[in-house]
């Protein structure tokens, strides 16, 4: 079973420089290191492209596909499977059946000369807990890196 999460940040900056800090490659690297020291993508931000997200000394990472994706305002991940040992996709196991697809979305709002990075994400109860010590870490050190 799967569970919406919601998480919010105020950003001093505005909507444009907090987008391309959060999906830039080098401080995406930074501000996800929360999750995982050294954690990265590799694809495209673009609507319809596929984005895999890795961290180093792990052959696995998930494969997701960008659903939607208006700059500077919103972008919608949809997770699809997982990568295995040796770049083996798998989108069909019944362990990927559990939770796929599972969508992370991030609104860009603009307020008060700033925004408001909102993250609303699916999660499955074994992964609840992580998610909420880790989120609001990992959106405070964006907002380090963007005021």
């Amino acid at each position: 079973m799967k569970n919406m999460l919601r998480f919010a940040e105020r950003i001093q900056a505005p909507p444009a420089k907090v987008w391309e800090i959060m999906l830039a490659d080098a401080t995406y690297r930074d501000w996800t290191t929360p999750f995982a020291e050294g954690s990265y993508f590799e694809g495209s931000w673009e609507q319809g492209q596929q984005i895999c997200f890795r961290s180093p000394g792990h052959d696995g990472g998930m494969v997701a596909v960008i659903e939607e994706s208006r700059p500077h305002s919103f972008v919608s991940i949809k997770h699809i499977g997982q990568l295995k040992e040796g770049g083996v996709v798998d989108t069909t196991s019944e362990e990927v059946k559990k939770w796929a697809p599972a969508f992370e979305n991030y609104h860009f709002t603009p307020i008060d000369g700033g925004t408001e990075v909102r993250v609303e994400m699916d999660v499955t109860a074994e992964w609840e807990a992580y998610m909420q010590q880790t989120w609001p870490k990992a959106l405070a050190r964006l907002k380090q890196i963007c005021e």
